[in-house]
């Protein structure tokens, strides 16, 4: 592991006040009363959780995450499964299609490495030659290595209404199925259906709605593969903004919801379910306030430093007083500007806490996350979280 940089190095045990700016930061009370609820939810409703790493990153958070009751971790990248690997994780499902022979020799050799830690690999799968290009590496790696007996674990995608990877429901999901147990390598493991656009429909009867449609396609998909004699052990998917939906279905078996450990700015416009835990916003950006002027103030943190793809970040309000609008000053500075007339600008110097607008990219942005406890105005720093799998997109 790298040494840290100066400005890191002697931060653990200090107050809020000396962390530099911009700096993206954790604050750890949150994120453990978001976890402990989080598995306190799952295990009310008989589930398992299988969180995503691509929000934090971090094979640390994702021991953590372990530790807590999940039963491992979802990534989407073949990168994101080696820096998690790395730092000691070893159960690992790519929920996302790998073509790429280059990159099935790479899954093939992680899965060789997980299962000599007592692990399992898998991953989604959505055509025949995705299936068949998989057991070819597998089958390679298995005589390199001379294990026989390693498996991945591999999962059907089916389209839920996300519009995006995975086949339609029913007959074509059969064929794929029929198509894995063709394969020694290969282990039918259940169906990933996984409704990516329902997570941030505004109104929770539009959420609703959207996963009582993705359940009658897994119904109808697990109906046609078991008419094959073929058990459908495990349906996996759901995020933060629907978790509840999938657990009460009946029919899902695993939640892959992450973003329910930080939250975002983008969740926070959610109607929130009656359903769902209160999870709270437990990942911020720090700034500070770098030029003043009538109208407005300037802040050292702009688009390098959060990802504005789901919008800009709110700013984190202790008091009615201190409310302000984040407006788009490049990549460098942010624009601040007072909520309401009544509302002052803060001064040159003043520490602000941004909410990002989506985790998961914001988090891409950053080599290390800092950890407080005590709360962001009087707190300090505990830890110091590495970005493991920055830039890890192959």
């Amino acid at each position: 592991m790298s040494t840290l940089p100066p400005h890191l190095a002697n931060l653990i045990g200090k107050p809020v006040n000396d962390i530099d700016t911009p700096a993206l930061v954790i604050d750890m009370d949150a994120m453990k009363r978001n976890l402990a609820r989080m598995a306190e939810f799952a295990k009310k409703h008989n589930i398992r959780w299988r969180p995503h790493a691509k929000l934090h990153k971090c094979s640390s958070l994702a021991k953590m995450q372990i530790k807590a009751g999940a039963v491992g971790v979802c990534v989407q990248k073949t990168s994101e499964a080696e820096a998690m690997v790395a730092g000691g994780v070893y159960n690992i499902y790519i929920s996302n299609e790998v073509i790429a022979p280059a990159k099935l020799a790479r899954v093939a050799e992680l899965t060789q490495k997980v299962a000599a830690q007592g692990g399992q690999l898998a991953i989604a799968v959505d055509s025949t030659e995705g299936v068949i290009r998989l057991a070819q590496a597998m089958t390679e790696a298995r005589l390199t290595h001379k294990t026989g007996a390693t498996v991945i674990d591999v999962f059907v995608e089916i389209d839920v209404g996300q519009g995006r990877c995975g086949v339609e429901p029913g007959a074509a999901a059969v064929t794929l199925v029929l198509e894995i147990r063709k394969h020694p390598a290969l282990r039918f493991a259940g169906l990933q259906a996984y409704h990516g656009k329902a997570q941030h429909m505004r109104s929770a009867q539009e959420r609703r709605d959207a996963i009582a449609k993705a359940v009658e396609a897994v119904v109808l998909t697990k109906k046609l593969i078991e008419a094959q004699g073929v058990t459908v052990e495990l349906v996996t998917g759901a995020g933060t903004g629907s978790l509840m939906l999938e657990a009460a279905s009946g029919v899902y078996g695993e939640l892959q919801a992450g973003s329910f450990m930080f939250m975002d700015a983008d969740y926070a416009q959610n109607e929130r379910d009656p359903a769902q835990p209160q999870f709270e916003h437990s990942l911020f950006v720090k700034t500070q306030v770098v030029s003043t002027h009538s109208g407005h103030a300037v802040c050292d943190a702009g688009h390098k430093s959060h990802a504005i793809d789901s919008g800009m970040p709110l700013v984190h309000a202790f008091d009615t007083e201190s409310e302000l609008e984040y407006f788009n000053g490049g990549d460098e500075h942010g624009i601040l500007r007072a909520a309401g007339d009544s509302h002052r600008l803060p001064g040159l110097g003043r520490m602000l806490w941004l909410i990002p607008g989506h985790c998961d990219p914001t988090v891409n942005l950053h080599d290390t996350m800092i950890g407080v406890t005590g709360g962001l105005r009087t707190g300090t720093v505990q830890r110091i979280f590495r970005v493991d799998a920055r830039g890890a997109l192959t």
